[in-house]
């Protein structure tokens, strides 16, 4: 499947290992692939979330947002009577603000791999590459594109990465048929 990617979808995987590994996290995930799209300037992906709004900050903000919200999860504590958002606001009072996601990151950090190791795709990244693949096909293209990434992760209902750009978009005005939009355009200029 990798000889079908153009340049800058070989550049989203290569950075996505950046991207984890400045994050502190031991595997590739989607929402690596999502941050390293969307740092590309002049891609498909990148373009595309500029035409809706969307920029590279707004995604690492509602990124750290589903990632803390995946890790500590609020309802499921609340039915054992933990209020998570009280205790975050005491444990920030007490240590700092953040005092929570630094503890959470120094734990990764301990466990961390080599820096020069190969870092494995989760399952959701390896999801989202072959969901690209489906929709480069769909589209009648020969190559896989950083906007097929982007289409595939705008797929992949339930990812934190969705999450995070279903967010983003909604925070810009837009939507993910508003996205598509932009990557059909952005497509159709290419051609």
């Amino acid at each position: 499947m990798f000889e079908r990617f153009a340049a800058d979808a070989r550049e989203t995987v290569v950075g996505a290992q950046e991207v984890a590994r400045s994050r502190g996290d031991d595997a590739i995930d989607a929402v690596h692939l999502l941050l390293s799209l969307a740092g590309q300037d002049g891609s498909a992906g990148a373009t595309a979330l500029a035409a809706v709004g969307v920029t590279t900050d707004d995604l690492e903000r509602h990124v750290d947002s589903a990632s803390r919200h995946d890790t500590l999860d609020g309802p499921a504590l609340a039915a054992l009577g933990i209020d998570l958002d009280e205790i975050r606001a005491r444990t920030d009072a007490a240590f700092g603000p953040g005092a929570l996601d630094r503890a959470r990151d120094d734990e990764r950090r301990r466990g961390r791999r080599n820096r020069r190791s190969h870092i494995p795709f989760t399952p959701e990244a390896k999801k989202a590459l072959e969901l690209s693949l489906r929709e480069a096909v769909h589209e009648g293209s020969r190559t896989i594109d950083s906007g097929h990434v982007l289409a595939a992760v705008a797929r992949a209902k339930g990812s934190t990465a969705h999450r995070a750009l279903v967010d983003a978009l909604a925070e810009a005005g837009s939507d993910v048929a508003g996205l598509r939009a932009a990557l059909a355009a952005r497509h159709r200029q290419a051609s």
